[in-house]
């Protein structure tokens, strides 16, 4: 793959990163004298709850069992506290590039040909996501069966520390103005919460720019009853063989993990203390699995002893699908992420950013991630075809420098319908597992999709986006320019050009809201306990059967307060 087609290839790929990711980080922190390195964690160790991942729903679980209880939270990754030139503005590419051990980002490609990432750091998707935060649409809260006024106060919990009204400039005031008026309306201002319409919605980053993340709501956690150790990657949960018992149920009591020196340690549970995964919507499964609870077939063939035969573990994956058009602008416009969403009728959602410096360093250094990646799933190396190179050079100058003067409009898929599924590819749990998503399986996720790109293209047309649009680049223009980048290693057909169902199929994106894999009613019950077996749970996004609201982040820190209560409650 040549420096020119990877010039062309990146500046796309960091269209769908781009939302996945920041560039200001809060260097203001509390110092939290809990947060040690899992090196320095004892041999030995009981605790009441075991938490296992310091990520978006971990920290507000975690600290809110704390008030009552002795918690252990194990974290994979490492604290952004202590690196925050890696995620700051200078470094904000380095840091999508970074494959060493200590990112804050793992890579891994779907089978289905999608470049993707999870997050590896204390805080989860909050300290590496575009920041957006905006509550789950009232019939989500209603079909979970959560008590609506527990998770209002739960919601007003986190946002007391994390959530922020935005400041709205040029680029983001024509995108507002564009939905509007070409019908996605009403215009509800700004609000939290999920409306019909355009609206303003909330962000992490405070007026001064600092990423303010599910970390932060550990300042409310009880600094004697809490113990959070750093690249700690839990090995398997432990399980007593109680067969001959009258329950005749697995029980959780502990875990192994390990720190980054290898060596291996052990936390027990005190009574009738709970293990609670935390991990993700790929790591949850991926651990269960590696526990023994799983496939019977699938986990016998990596020679992994069976716990329980629990065939649904890994099943119902969805990511929302997420489709893009790259608008350069005549005008200077500013730095922005997702502030503005327009949310339709017709279930797309419709999102932008602006501004973003590119560079021959980091399509290098993205080469030599496709190239890791490839050696790490054994998937095939696939020749992307060559760009149309005039096209990119009348939209964006000359290629000796990459440097986007314009945004970024997408759409993403509500839901969606189509589900796929995780399985283990090693036993190490520092791999990937292999991931499916089967995007645009069911016709309605494609029809959403070709509904959002005609109303992107609607406001693109419209009159009050029209200062950002160069009068000689048709909307076509933008589309072939897609077309003829590389954006992901799926098939590309020529039809696409005219079809825009065969362009969503063809240049999908992600846009990180990868859910499920431990759903309700299929591997947990109503109260996020592992159906078969006692004294474990799955509290995250893994148990969702859609992605909540327009971004999820801010139901998944609110469950984590929420169902924090309601297990101390039971206490």
């Amino acid at each position: 793959m040549g420096c020119r087609v990877l010039q062309l290839i990146w500046p796309f790929l960091v269209v769908s990163l781009f939302f996945l990711n920041d560039l200001s980080f809060s260097q203001k922190a509390p110092y939290l004298t809990f947060i040690k390195e899992a090196k320095s964690a004892p041999k030995v160790s009981q605790y009441d709850y075991i938490v296992i991942g310091g990520g978006t729903c971990g920290c507000p679980l975690a600290a809110t069992l704390s008030q009552e209880a002795t918690v252990l939270v194990l974290e994979r990754g490492g604290s952004p506290y202590t690196q925050p030139d890696k995620i700051n503005l200078s470094n904000f590419l380095n840091s999508l590039t970074d494959i060493t051990p200590s990112s804050f980002t793992q890579q891994f490609i779907s089978t289905d040909g999608v470049l993707n990432a999870r997050a590896r750091a204390l805080g989860g998707g909050s300290v590496i996501n575009a920041g957006f935060y905006s509550r789950a649409e009232p019939e989500f809260v209603r079909e979970a069966g959560w008590d609506e006024r527990l998770v209002k106060e739960s919601y007003e919990w986190v946002e007391k520390v994390v959530a922020f009204e935005p400041t709205v400039r040029q680029w983001q005031s024509a995108v507002r103005d564009g939905l509007k008026e070409v019908g996605v309306l009403p215009y509800n201002g700004f609000s939290f919460d999920h409306l019909i319409g355009t609206k303003v919605g909330g962000s992490i980053f405070d007026d001064k720019g600092n990423r303010h993340t599910a970390a932060d709501l550990l300042t409310y956690a009880n600094p004697n009853s809490i113990s959070v150790y750093l690249h700690a990657t839990v090995q398997q949960i432990l399980f007593r063989d109680i067969s001959g018992k009258e329950s005749g149920r697995p029980q959780a009591y502990g875990v192994t993990f390990k720190g980054e020196d290898g060596i291996t340690h052990q936390a027990y549970l005190k009574g009738k203390g709970e293990i609670i995964l935390s991990a993700g919507a790929i790591g949850s499964p991926q651990i269960l699995m590696l526990s023994g609870i799983g496939p019977a077939q699938h986990l016998q063939a990596h020679g992994i002893k069976v716990v329980l035969d629990q065939p649904m573990v890994g099943q119902g994956m969805a990511d929302n699908p997420m489709n893009a058009l790259v608008v350069p602008s005549p005008l200077p416009v500013e730095l922005s992420l997702v502030q503005i969403v327009g949310i339709t009728k017709f279930g797309s959602y419709i999102e932008a950013g602006s501004g973003l410096g590119l560079g021959i360093p980091w399509a290098q250094a993205l080469q030599r991630n496709f190239e890791t990646l490839y050696n790490q799933t054994g998937q095939p190396t696939m020749h992307f075809p060559q760009a149309n190179v005039s096209m990119w050079t009348k939209a964006f100058g000359s290629l000796a420098s990459v440097n986007l003067r314009g945004g970024i409009i997408v759409e993403k898929v509500k839901g969606p319908l189509s589900k796929g599924y995780v399985e283990l590819h090693t036993i190490d749990p520092n791999d990937n597992p292999l991931v499916t998503f089967n995007y645009f399986k069911e016709p309605e996720d494609l029809r959403i999709c070709v509904e959002g790109m005609k109303t992107i293209i609607d406001v693109l047309n419209s009159k009050a986006f029209s200062k950002f649009r160069y009068k000689n680049v048709p909307v076509q223009a933008l589309i072939d320019l897609v077309l003829s980048l590389p954006v992901n290693l799926r098939p590309k057909h020529a039809n696409a050009a005219f079809s825009l169902e065969q362009f969503c199929i063809d240049t999908v994106l992600t846009i990180y809201h990868f859910h499920g894999g431990c759903h309700v009613g299929k591997v947990v019950d109503r109260d996020y306990k592992v159906m078969g077996v006692d004294s474990l749970r799955v509290i995250d996004g893994s148990t969702f059967y859609s992605s909540p609201g327009t971004n999820p982040q801010a139901t998944v820190m609110m469950l984590g307060r929420y169902m924090g209560q309601n297990i101390l409650r039971e206490r």
